[in-house]
């Protein structure tokens, strides 16, 4: 099975989340259910977008199986990311935090792109709800020190002190 997905496909499902405000969530999924079945059997894009459909309506409990498949099945890197970042706050608001950042913290030691700093917020949610929180106000500061236009050397070096590792 071909993994690729025709730039025509992607115009068309990008443009289905662009109407995604505007659109009733029963009609969103079904509409996404109809563009990711002209794609073959067990697609992994199709689980992905499938997924996102679900959760983003949500459906989390029935995106879960389906962010799972996609990410067994090889979807591609310039989606696999997200996909580990929506299952896991997925299951984080299902009531399993620590699946959630067992998932994000095995994508931290992974790789690092411009997704980083999501993953990170997302993994301190994860973090506050086992009752991590100095843990995750450190990662939530150590995240955002590096885009402050003053200040950035102090507060990194506050985030290290919160946890006591300065």
């Amino acid at each position: 099975m071909t993994m690729k997905t025709t730039p025509e496909w992607e115009q068309r499902c990008a443009a289905l989340w662009d109407a995604f405000e505007e659109t009733d969530a029963a009609q969103f999924r079904s509409r996404m259910a109809a563009l990711t079945a002209e794609l073959p059997p067990d697609h992994p894009v199709a689980a992905y977008e499938l997924a996102s459909a679900h959760d983003a309506t949500d459906l989390g409990a029935d995106a879960v199986p389906l962010y799972r498949r996609a990410l067994d099945t090889g979807l591609p890197e310039d989606r696999r990311r997200q996909a580990v970042i929506q299952l896991a706050s997925t299951l984080r608001t299902l009531g399993q935090p620590e699946a959630a950042a067992d998932l994000l913290l095995t994508e931290r030691a992974h790789t690092s792109d411009h997704l980083d700093d999501a993953l990170t917020a997302f993994l301190a949610l994860a973090l506050i709800d086992l009752g991590r929180e100095r843990e995750a106000a450190a990662l939530a500061l150590t995240a955002l020190a590096p885009h402050l236009p003053a200040y950035r050397i102090s507060v990194a070096r506050y985030a290290d002190a919160v946890t006591g590792t300065a």
